[in-house]
């Protein structure tokens, strides 16, 4: 574990990126890379906030 990292404040890790096969392509509405694209948003802004209580990470 880095100085920067602590159970009460742990980096944000990034969500696993759908498989291919996982889209069946039928245009569901949401689609999975629609949720997955939801997530990686949330993702960087807690990381960008992360980031910043953490400036030597």
């Amino acid at each position: 574990m880095s100085p920067t990292d602590s159970p009460d404040d742990p980096r944000p890790q990034p969500p696993p990126e759908p498989d291919p096969g996982e889209c069946c392509g039928n245009g569901c509405d949401p689609c999975i890379y629609d949720l997955y694209n939801d997530q990686l948003t949330y993702y960087r802004t807690a990381l960008a906030a992360w980031l910043a209580r953490h400036p030597d990470a």
